[in-house]
């Protein structure tokens, strides 16, 4: 993999990986045009440069964490569903993500979902506190995130928006529980790439050093023009998008192109 080719890949992390888009979905498009065969060093890369991801939320809302003890033990508790269902069901997870089908699909069918949902939620009124019962619900709804395509971020949103939150709150949570999320992802990820041999050279610590730099930036705007964008006019661009990107990856699959899913 080139610097190019990293930049390329962090840029499509730090673009949708808070966005109710799917990060995978994107990765396997952006991958398959720029050609990059996928190795351990490649799928690794691909989770390691959430880091970069992860260190935007902590500094755009750096005194949310430093609020409370509460906050901390509110995530755990959300958290704990997605490290349950990880653990046990590990290997279903890793089948799922080898076949791009599935992703082009769930991506399509999360669009759909996206048109209605400002419909759904128009006369909810809004208590924006995120109390323990609401964050282990919230959770639940990331388990269903680890079917490829899904999108963890979508996932989470719509869980916070069943829980009577309102758009930015359950936007601004799904951030906030990306964190732990993310962060155990790319350790373990790490872990494996390390234990089964993987090296860090002069040139695996470049790539990792800009992707995570890059991708830390772009998420940044996108983090701010998502909350901006959310407030005022709600999820419907988002399910259309999902749509054309979903088909697209359906075609792809359909036509014979190899898609590799990291």
């Amino acid at each position: 993999m080139s610097i190019f080719q990293a930049v390329v890949l962090a840029i499509v992390e730090g673009l949708t990986e808070f966005l109710p888009v799917s990060s995978t979905g994107h990765m396997i498009i952006a991958s398959s045009m720029m050609g990059i065969a996928s190795n351990d060093f490649v799928k690794m890369f691909t989770v390691a440069i959430q880091l970069g991801a992860i260190l935007s939320v902590i500094v755009l809302y750096w005194k949310k964490f430093l609020q409370s003890f509460q906050f901390y033990l509110t995530l755990l508790v959300a958290f704990i569903p997605a490290a349950i269902f990880g653990k046990l069901f590990n290997d279903q997870i890793d089948a799922l993500l080898e076949n791009a089908l599935v992703v082009g699909i769930t991506l399509l069918s999360g669009g759909i979902i996206l048109l209605f949902i400002d419909k759904w939620f128009a006369n909810t009124q809004t208590n924006d506190e995120v109390t323990y019962p609401k964050a282990l619900k919230i959770g639940l709804f990331q388990v269903i995130a680890m079917i490829p395509g899904v999108s963890r971020s979508a996932a989470t949103i719509i869980g916070g928006l069943q829980q009577k939150l309102s758009r930015k709150a359950a936007a601004e949570f799904s951030f906030f529980l990306a964190v732990p999320t993310m962060f155990a992802a790319t350790a373990y990820k790490l872990f494996k790439y390390v234990k089964q041999g993987g090296s860090f050279g002069s040139e695996e610590i470049t790539l990792l050093a800009i992707g995570n730099i890059v991708a830390f930036v772009v998420a940044m705007i996108a983090i701010k023009a998502f909350i901006s964008y959310l407030t005022k006019y709600g999820f419907k661009i988002f399910g259309w998008y999902r749509i054309i990107v979903g088909v697209i990856i359906v075609i792809l699959y359909t036509m014979g192109y190899n898609l590799e899913v990291f």
